[in-house]
């Protein structure tokens, strides 16, 4: 996935900047970035300030790391019962 210019607490200050009543239109502008990629920050980053997205991106490493754990376990245990049943 390719890396994004701004930092998530740079997104949430150009988010800011709509709210306090600049247009859609200019902020893209000046900051160089599609209305399409706009709205997306909006969707993902709309209402957070920067400590928020910073424990979310922190929960979702956590997340990730869990998963990775919980896939390794079904493979191990998926193999035990294999072995198990004498298919080995």
């Amino acid at each position: 996935m390719k890396k994004s210019r701004f930092s998530e607490e740079q997104i949430t200050k150009i988010l800011a900047e709509s709210n306090a009543g600049l247009s859609t239109a200019e902020i893209c502008r000046k900051y160089g970035v599609s209305s399409n990629t706009f709205y997306k920050w909006k969707a993902k980053y709309g209402g957070m300030g920067g400590s928020e997205v910073r424990r979310m991106k922190e929960m979702e490493a956590k997340i990730e790391r869990l998963e990775r754990i919980v896939a390794k376990q079904a493979v191990e245990l998926q193999a035990a019962e294999e072995i198990i049943k004498g298919k080995w």
